[in-house]
């Protein structure tokens, strides 16, 4: 009998909408949901025209009679909190009072973003995923080193880096957050300057200054910022939340806006400054020299603030936080 129904749901996957990569995204969603909701959404789907028996059985149920990706995403059994994290692990961030019909856009547009055209029908492109891949191993700076390099007839652009650096950057360290279920990526002081200076304030009610000096030591602090506490911070990098200049010397200043979470709970908000210089013993790359991080917690804010925090630091005030 289960190999009857085994083969069915392979004879109907055949017809399914889903494309490879469309069909590992929706099964990596429903590891996330519960035994109860699994089985439940087998039923919808197949009009309980499929009799299963356990989760593994239902979720190839799921996969083969879904005619496409944002059919299964609308859902109500594919709650919003489902998504949120899914896409939080694949190191898209969202603001966290979003609503549910997009990051089901996000989500599908993350999912045609490793697509390509083929015959009439989308496949996986698996080489753009293997480079995929690499990128999330690679360090933040040699991307955007190489994002220089080829601006370099036209200028550089340090707008271009400081986005691109800002990915990496709270990619990699909210990797390091064990609520999330992710392989941590290589976090460690090799991304810093020895002499790197971290200053961080922190206002919750009274203010708090701290200053952390050398690689290790600021490594570690905020390696216990995001892996003990359980953080995860969400930058906004659209015009009005991000900020990047450039010194004749070679410094480029990055400064960024973002909210911070624990769980399913927005705590308040943050900004951020980088100050980043190329490295020439190891590829040109850019290493962080300074951090400025300050953090304001819920109490302290204008509810206004929070949906899509804005960086308050002109040019000049970047220069100065950093100097």
């Amino acid at each position: 009998m289960a190999e009857e129904k085994l083969g069915f749901c392979l004879a109907v996957s055949k017809m399914s909408g889903l494309s490879e990569t469309e069909r590992a995204g929706c099964s990596e969603i429903l590891k996330l949901m519960s035994q109860g909701d699994i089985l439940s959404l087998s039923n919808t789907v197949t009009n309980k025209l499929i009799l299963v028996e356990n989760v593994t059985e239902a979720t190839s149920a799921i996969l083969s009679f879904t005619k496409n990706a944002e059919e299964l995403l609308r859902r109500k059994k594919v709650h919003r909190d489902l998504l949120f994290k899914y896409l939080a692990k694949e190191g898209v961030l969202m603001p966290p009072n979003i609503e549910k019909h997009q990051l089901v856009k996000r989500t599908l547009e993350l999912w045609s973003s490793v697509k390509v055209a083929t015959g009439g029908q989308d496949v996986e492109d698996e080489k753009f995923q293997v480079e995929k891949d690499k990128t999330r191993q690679r360090c933040p700076t040699e991307m955007a080193c190489e994002s220089r390099d080829s601006k370099e007839e036209v200028g550089f652009d340090p707008l271009i880096l400081g986005r691109e650096f800002c990915h990496w950057f709270f990619q990699l360290l909210n990797s390091q957050n064990p609520c999330l279920g992710q392989q941590p990526q290589e976090w460690g002081a090799q991304h810093f300057w020895p002499d790197v200076k971290l200053q961080l304030i922190a206002r919750a009610g009274s203010e708090q200054r701290d200053e952390f000096l050398g690689a290790e030591l600021v490594s570690l602090r905020l390696l216990a910022l995001i892996r003990e506490e359980c953080l995860l911070l969400s930058p906004n990098l659209e015009p009005h939340g991000l900020r990047a200049v450039a010194s004749p010397h070679g410094l480029v200043l990055v400064g960024v806006a973002g909210t911070i979470h624990r769980d399913k709970v927005c705590l308040g908000i943050f900004e951020q400054i980088f100050a980043l210089i190329r490295s020439p013993l190891e590829n040109n790359s850019w290493k962080i020299k300074a951090i400025y991080l300050k953090i304001r917690g819920q109490d302290a804010l204008d509810g206004s603030e929070v949906a899509a925090p804005a960086l308050s630091y002109n040019s000049s005030e970047l220069q100065l936080l950093c100097s």
